[in-house]
């Protein structure tokens, strides 16, 4: 089950941080409690996609027919930025310093959140990122995903998607729009694909409508009468 582990940050290019930083993100992860409540381990769906691949959209209607708690990494993240904890603060300064906030770190965040929650189905929207993501994920958690739902989306059209929706993002530019592209292919497609070698993935074809979508959605959560009892 999920143990009470210390995390060590090693100080490579991507991951140094001040010797002050490291002794607050060694008790920030020694702070989580030794188990998920209940006897069995909780129901866990991944959302993978690209940017504009519309996975957002289908998470909300996923929530509302199927019951399931929705966290993303990147929200979690940015409420703890703003509580203006201390840790959030580390966090911020973090990525202030153009460095990348640790995969333990994140799955923390996620951990203390499905521990504090009454519900034992969860939906994690945009996490793993990458390999180094899912490999802190399931030896910190314990666990593997159940599923992991795949928005797959042609690249021209997630880059329209994102350029015509308008929720007053900074990085809501062509170019740094296909820059999230690239930096997604090289770093999730190897998730994907490893969860495709172990049998847990679910392609769904991002293009249509919204209700179109979600109708290959129903589809896959209609064979897991699990997740809606």
């Amino acid at each position: 089950m999920l143990g009470q582990q210390r995390y060590i940050i090693l100080a490579d290019a991507s991951y140094s941080i001040t010797a002050y930083n490291l002794k607050i993100w060694e008790s920030f992860t020694t702070e989580i409690p030794t188990q998920v409540k209940g006897g069995k381990g909780p129901f866990i769906c991944f959302v993978l996609g690209g940017p504009g691949s519309g996975k957002g959209t289908q998470c909300a209607k996923i929530v509302k027919n199927y019951g399931l708690t929705h966290l993303s990494a990147g929200e979690l993240l940015r409420r703890e930025i703003a509580s203006n904890s201390e840790y959030g603060t580390t966090i911020l300064n973090t990525i202030k310093e153009g460095k990348i906030v640790p995969s333990e770190v994140t799955v923390s965040l996620i951990q203390k959140e499905m521990e504090s929650s009454d519900s034992k189905k969860f939906l994690i929207d945009g996490f793993p990122r990458s390999e180094e993501n899912r490999a802190a994920f399931e030896r910190i958690m314990g666990a593997e995903p159940d599923i992991v739902l795949f928005f797959d989306c042609p690249e021209e059209e997630m880059v329209n998607r994102v350029l015509n929706r308008n929720e007053g993002r900074v990085d809501d530019n062509i170019d740094t729009v296909r820059k999230r592209l690239q930096v997604f292919k090289a770093l999730n497609l190897p998730v994907i694909n490893y969860y495709a070698r172990r049998g847990k993935l679910y392609t769904i074809n991002a293009v249509g409508t919204v209700d179109e979508i979600f109708e290959q959605v129903r589809a896959v959560f209609a064979a897991l009468k699990l997740v809606t009892e």
